[in-house]
């Protein structure tokens, strides 16, 4: 059955002022397959119905809580309700918002950390299962080609047997944050048990288990607030072990003065290495002992099927972090209409984190806080399908 209509999505957050749903927006909207539809943007409702009108969409769905739009979309007749729902909001709400609209049915793309505790985060992996949803977590520096690409040489070989990797994600916004500012991602209530390496830690955790396949065994971890008045690390640096054999270097910041989203990876095999920087992401560069380095350049017809499947415009044109974000959305949008059609998706469109990449995103988090809390290495086998 050929679906001849856009994916309609509704969000949750992302009102008057808030950077991060904007992107969202401009993401699920750049290749003309989803049209926002819904949503409840603030728990305050006249923000909501602010950003509503801003956003021209009827006031019928407009909505001033998560709890009414959950249960009204999905009374909805087919043809009308929403097919997803994008959640924006600060960190404390992702795991109700998702249950809410998990329980009704309705797909969900969320924004990270999934949840604050690893029994939501198992908790979601049951109910996904149960109502077979579909759900994507925007890790969105996945969506990159040229980490995609960096994946696929990889697992070719190209880099020999895995030895060493350095993951870096330092930024400076924090670094001048007077104990008087109100910032949510430094309150506990509302960002949960950490701010640096939920924030950032996260993402470049998990970069590393994205390209190599690895996942993590144990790992050590320091954690440091040098900033005054609140209790959230803002500085973490870690030892990491994976069960391929790598080990390496994590280190997070947000008070690294000068640096802005420094993203990068270097990853160090028996035979070669490669490099990658998210602030110059269309180009991969691999070295060699005995051989000219290589660079790797998006939107060629060289580089493998999953690198140019995200490519959009030709080579010399860059593109950047909103694609990045927009192939995420792209690829779940191809998934629903083929569940909507009764087809199977393109192999490749499935290439998304998924409710098991929060959980061990969550699990992550909350493992070292505990080690850079109590000193000490921890264990970081983890499976939430066992929880």
């Amino acid at each position: 059955m050929e679906i001849d209509r856009k994916i309609r999505y509704g969000m949750v957050g992302g009102g008057p002022g808030a950077f991060i749903g904007e992107v969202h927006r401009m993401a699920a909207a750049l290749d003309g397959k989803i049209e926002l539809v819904a949503g409840s943007f603030s728990s305050k409702p006249e923000k909501s119905r602010k950003m509503g009108n801003k956003l021209h969409l009827s006031e019928d769905r407009v909505y001033t809580s998560y709890e009414e739009m959950a249960e009204e979309e999905a009374a909805l007749p087919a043809d009308e309700r929403i097919d997803f729902v994008s959640i924006t909001t600060p960190n404390h709400l992702h795991f109700p918002v998702a249950k809410a609209f998990i329980e009704q049915g309705i797909h969900v793309v969320c924004d990270k950390p999934m949840t604050h505790t690893i029994e939501e985060a198992e908790e979601l992996c049951r109910l996904v299962e149960e109502h077979d949803v579909i759900f994507a977590l925007t890790h969105n520096y996945t969506g990159y080609p040229m980490v995609k690409e960096a994946r696929k040489l990889v697992a070719d070989g190209k880099l020999g047997t895995l030895r060493k990797v350095v993951v870096e994600y330092p930024q400076g916004w924090l670094a001048q944050v007077g104990e008087d500012d109100n910032i949510w991602r430094l309150d506990p209530d509302r960002a949960g048990i950490s701010s640096a390496v939920g924030d950032i830690g996260s993402h470049a955790e998990n970069l590393v288990e994205y390209i190599t396949g690895q996942k993590l065994t144990e790992l050590y971890a320091d954690i440091h607030s040098f900033g005054k008045g609140y209790e959230l690390e803002d500085d973490a640096n870690m030892l990491v072990h994976y069960d391929g054999g790598l080990r390496g270097i994590l280190y997070c910041s947000q008070v690294s003065v000068g640096e802005e989203n420094d993203l990068n990876i270097r990853l160090y095999g028996d035979e070669a290495s490669l490099e990658w920087h998210q602030e110059n992401p269309n180009y991969l560069r691999i070295k060699y002992e005995d051989a000219p380095e290589e660079v790797y350049k998006r939107g060629n017809t060289y580089l493998s099927d999953a690198a140019q499947f995200g490519n959009r415009i030709p080579q010399g044109h860059p593109e950047g972090f909103i694609e990045a974000f927009a192939n995420i959305y792209s690829n779940v949008a191809d998934v629903i209409t083929a569940r909507l059609s009764g087809e199977e998706a393109n192999a490749l469109a499935h290439d998304f984190p998924t409710v098991y990449d929060g959980a061990h995103g969550v699990h992550f988090i909350n493992k070292a806080i505990e080690s850079g809390k109590n000193r000490k290495w921890v264990d970081m086998e983890y499976d939430p399908t066992d929880g």
